[in-house]
């Protein structure tokens, strides 16, 4: 059965993608209050066992480290990876959300968009769930970087991925990506162009 480490989950109540049904489903997380399968700081990854898991899912999590700590969480990400495996990264665009903020003339503190959690403002977004990180008390769920499809892809690229695919989703930007050519299995899971 396929592995996948979904990093900084916070709870598997969170779907993962439903491309990663029927894969054993292993969360690591910082905070121990939810039970996840493996308790770590990200930037740890390098601590857990090598070659390990056949992708790894790491949805709104990124954003969480300083820059100069998301290099070592895509290192350990790089890590854990078997050679043919791959990360599925998401994390808010800023890009796209300083472009919707101008546009609408939205202040910091006007509501971006209505989530499940409440609404959503511009400064939610770029800094962190404030009600979350209030309510919670811990620090660790505020942001501490940004990511643009551009830069994501340029960390990816420090980190050792050499084959990244970009998806579109309004405020997120998503990357798929690979440090060795992607498998037919992968391409056809994704429904990624063949590669030669």
């Amino acid at each position: 059965m396929r592995k996948v480490l979904n990093v900084g989950g916070n709870s598997k109540e969170v779907p993962l993608s439903r491309r990663f049904e029927g894969w054993e489903h292993v969360l690591l997380d910082i905070d121990p209050t939810f039970n996840p399968d493996v308790v770590c700081d990200a930037r740890e990854l390098a601590t857990q066992p090598a070659a390990s898991y056949d992708a790894v899912y790491c949805a709104h999590n990124l954003e969480h480290y300083y820059p100069h700590d998301v290099a070592r969480v895509l290192a350990g990400m790089v890590h854990v990876l078997k050679a043919d495996g791959f990360a599925y990264i998401r994390v808010p665009d800023i890009e796209q959300v300083m472009r919707m903020a101008v546009a609408k003339q939205l202040d910091i503190n006007d509501v971006l968009y209505e989530s499940e959690a409440g609404p959503i403002t511009v400064r939610d977004v770029i800094y962190g769930y404030a009600v979350e990180i209030e309510r919670s008390g811990n620090d660790y769920y505020a942001h501490k970087t940004g990511f643009s499809p551009k830069s994501l892809r340029s960390a990816l690229n420090d980190a050792g991925f050499r084959w990244m695919f970009t998806g579109n989703a309004e405020l997120d930007a998503t990357i798929l990506a690979f440090v060795n050519k992607p498998t037919l299995y992968a391409e056809e899971l994704f429904g990624l162009p063949r590669s030669i």
